[in-house]
């Protein structure tokens, strides 16, 4: 039997890392495009934060852990905090301490750099999965809870069908009511995108305006956003296509808080849907969002079925 080492990350590993995610991690696949887009083009991805584990020649393990090395827009460096945004040991090594040996080593790259909490995964931008699904991977989020982390909250992805899909007649009507008010609804043009994007940082997220900017940067058709107004002033905005390039993937999506109650959410939402489906779209879908809140309840009230839940874990040193 060949001896087990212990490294992080050296170019030439990409194609054993995508192999391997891609075996064990059966319910999240990966190209090597996206490999290269979320981990290796991370502006705070350390080769040292990328664990491996090899029997001889053979790639058996991996855990992917990450600092801020540059803070997002709107936020800041987050000092105390670290992330492990994947993890995975080849079925045949399970259960013989190569997943402990690899947290270890994550748990003391983060701690070495001054981190006092590691979360899975909630890290943006470039998480792949919310959370661990505990359904699709059971004995991952056991380990993880044998490893001390706690579960925080559980976020649910949604799907919707595209097919056969129509603007319902109460939703015109609603549509053709706010307009009636002075509410403008339509797609993005260059001179709203400063403000949708300070608007999506400041009162949501600033994951959200990062999304939108990069969507546009990468070629994300202005005609993929959609805008609302009252007397000009932006009130809301609704966009598929945003997160990398996948033209499926609805949001982000938000409406200012103080103009809830209106149904502008649902006018925008039908709008995007309505676009998507022109386009020859089959379904809409999203990884993210708390199946309580009031987006939530908007979400399933309007069609959209739940397909996986998430467990957004945490462990303090």
């Amino acid at each position: 039997m060949a001896e087990i080492s212990y490294r992080h990350y050296e170019p030439g590993d990409e194609a054993a890392i995508v192999g391997l995610w891609n075996e064990c991690l059966h319910h999240d696949p990966i190209t090597p495009h996206r490999f290269r887009n979320m981990v290796l083009l991370d502006a705070n991805f350390d080769p040292e934060g990328l664990r491996l584990s090899f029997e001889g020649e053979r790639l058996i393990g991996a855990v992917y852990s990450l600092r801020r090395l540059l803070p997002m827009h709107g936020t800041e460096l987050e000092p105390d905090n670290g992330w492990i945004t994947a993890f995975f040991v080849a079925p045949d090594k399970r259960r013989q301490g190569v997943g402990s040996r690899l947290m270890r080593d994550a748990f003391e790259f983060l701690m070495n750099h001054g981190r006092k909490h590691v979360f899975f995964s909630s890290y943006a931008p470039n998480y792949f999965v919310p959370g661990v699904d505990a359904d699709s991977y059971p004995a991952g989020y056991e380990f993880l809870q044998k490893l001390g982390f706690n579960r925080l909250y559980s976020p649910v992805a949604m799907d919707y069908p595209l097919v056969g899909y129509s603007v319902p007649e109460d939703i015109k009507a609603l549509k053709r009511e706010r307009e009636s008010e002075g509410y403008t609804f339509r797609l993005a043009q260059d001179s709203d995108l400063v403000e949708v994007i300070r608007f999506a940082t400041d009162a949501f997220n600033p994951d959200w305006g990062r999304a939108i900017r990069e969507g546009v940067l990468r070629g994300l058709s202005l005609g993929a956003i959609h805008v609302a107004r009252e007397k000009g002033k932006l009130v809301g905005f609704c966009m598929h296509g945003g997160y990398e390039g996948i033209l499926e993937r609805f949001g982000p999506f938000g409406v200012d808080p103080s103009q809830q109650g209106k149904g502008l959410g649902k006018i925008l939402l039908h709008d995007c849907l309505a676009n998507m489906r022109a386009q020859g779209l089959h379904g809409a879908w999203f990884l993210w969002t708390g199946e309580t809140t009031t987006a939530g309840h908007l979400y399933k009230k309007l069609g959209f079925g739940i397909t996986r839940r998430f467990h957004v874990c945490k462990k303090s040193f």
